[in-house]
C-alpha cells in the first residue's frame, strides 16, 4: 500500500508538471473534444483519419504536437485516477487505522470533480474558471496524496517543543495565504496574462493609472477564452496583484520558516530550512519569468516549484498538529 500511494503521489507531481506543459504550450484545445480526441482514443496519423478529424472540426485543424501534448496529459490524469480509486478500495477493504476512509473517499470525489472540470476546460472553450480551477484541483489532490503518504510513513520524533500550537496557527495561516497565491498565477495564466508586464520590480509606464481590479477578476462572454479576451488593462492588473501577493506570501513563509529555525527542534529546523530554499527558488524563477519573457523551462519548473512549496507546507502543518508538549503523538500512540 505505501507503493501505491507513493507512485500515486509522484504520478500527480508529473500531471501537473504535465499540465502546465500543455497550458503554457498554448496546447490545451489541441484535441477539441473530451475524453477522446477528434473522436478517437489516440491523436489520428493516417491521411484518412486527419482528413476526417479535419472535417469534423474544421475550426481545429490536426495539429500533432499539440494533441499529442493533450493527450499524453489524459492519459496520465486517467492512470492517476485509477489508483487512487485503487487506494480508496484498498482503505475499504483492509480498515487500516493508519488510513481512515474519509480521506480516501474524498479523494475519489475530488478526482471526479477534477475530471469534469478537464471536461469543461475543453468543451467551455479554456473558461479561465474552469482553467484555474482545473490547476487549482490538481494541487488538492498532490496535497491529499501527500497527507496519505505521511500517515502510511510516520517519522518518530521527541523534539519538545512548547510554542507547537502558536506554530501550527501560523502555518496553517500561511497555508491559506499560499492557496490564495496559487490561484492568483492560475488566474494570471488562464487569462495569458503573463506577460502583460514585462519591467521588474515594478511595470512599465505609468501601471497605476491603469489598474481595474472588476474588469481583472470578471469574466467576460466570450465564444473562445483561447489567447485570453481581457484588454490589457485587466491583464496587467492580474499580473500585478500577482506580484503583490507574491511580495506578502514571500515575507510570511519567509518569517515562518526563520521561526522554525529557531525552534531548536532538529525536525523543524530542516522544515524550515526548505522552506526558505524552496521558497527563495520559486521567487527567483518568478522574477526570471518576467526578465526573460517566459521561456518554457523556467514557466513549466515555477509550477513544479510550486507544488513542492505546497508539500512543504502540508508537511509542516502535519507534523506540528501532531507534536504536543515534548513527543509526537504517533510516537506517543506505540
Amino acid at each position: 500500500m505505501k507503493k501505491l500511494i507513493f507512485c500515486s503521489l509522484m504520478l500527480a507531481v508529473i500531471v501537473i508538471v504535465l499540465g502546465a506543459y500543455t497550458r503554457l504550450t498554448d496546447a490545451g484545445l489541441g484535441c477539441p473534444d473530451w475524453p477522446g480526441c477528434y473522436g478517437e482514443l489516440f491523436v489520428p496519423a493516417s491521411t484518412d483519419k486527419v482528413a476526417a478529424a479535419n472535417a469534423a472540426f474544421p475550426a481545429r485543424p490536426v495539429e500533432a504536437s499539440k494533441a499529442w501534448s493533450e493527450m499524453i496529459h489524459r492519459y496520465f490524469a486517467g492512470t492517476l485516477g485509477l489508483l487512487i480509486f485503487s487506494i480508496a478500495a484498498w482503505a475499504a477493504i483492509k480498515r487500516d487505522p493508519r488510513m481512515p476512509l474519509g480521506l480516501p473517499l474524498f479523494l475519489c470525489v475530488l478526482v471526479v470533480f477534477q475530471a469534469a472540470l478537464g471536461m469543461w476546460t475543453v468543451t467551455l472553450n479554456l473558461l479561465p474558471v474552469a482553467v484555474m480551477g482545473h490547476l487549482m484541483g490538481g494541487f488538492g489532490v498532490l496535497a491529499c496524496l501527500f497527507v496519505m503518504h505521511l500517515r502510511v510513513n510516520p517519522i518518530t520524533c521527541r523534539d519538545r517543543l512548547k510554542s507547537a500550537r502558536r506554530l501550527l496557527g501560523f502555518a496553517f495561516v500561511g497555508m491559506f495565504i499560499l492557496g490564495c497565491q496559487i490561484a492568483l498565477g492560475g488566474w494570471t495564466s488562464a487569462n495569458y496574462a503573463a506577460l502583460a508586464c514585462t519591467n521588474f520590480p515594478v511595470c512599465e509606464g505609468q501601471w497605476w493609472t491603469q489598474i481595474d481590479l472588476p474588469g481583472a477578476y470578471t469574466v467576460p462572454v466570450a465564444a473562445n477564452y483561447e489567447f485570453g479576451v481581457h484588454g490589457y488593462s485587466e491583464r496587467m492588473t492580474m499580473h500585478i496583484i500577482h506580484r503583490a501577493g507574491a511580495l506578502v506570501t514571500f515575507v510570511y513563509l519567509l518569517t515562518l520558516g526563520i521561526w522554525l529555525l529557531r525552534t531548536g527542534s532538529k525536525l523543524m529546523n530542516t522544515a524550515g530550512a526548505a522552506l526558505i530554499v524552496v521558497l527563495s527558488a520559486q521567487v527567483l524563477l518568478g522574477i526570471s519569468n518576467v526578465v526573460m519573457s517566459l521561456p518554457l523551462t523556467v514557466a513549466v519548473a515555477h509550477n513544479f516549484v510550486a507544488a513542492c512549496l505546497l508539500l512543504v507546507m502540508v508537511w509542516i502543518i502535519y507534523q506540528l498538529s501532531h507534536l504536543e508538549g515534548g513527543t509526537t503523538w504517533l510516537n506517543r500512540s506505540r
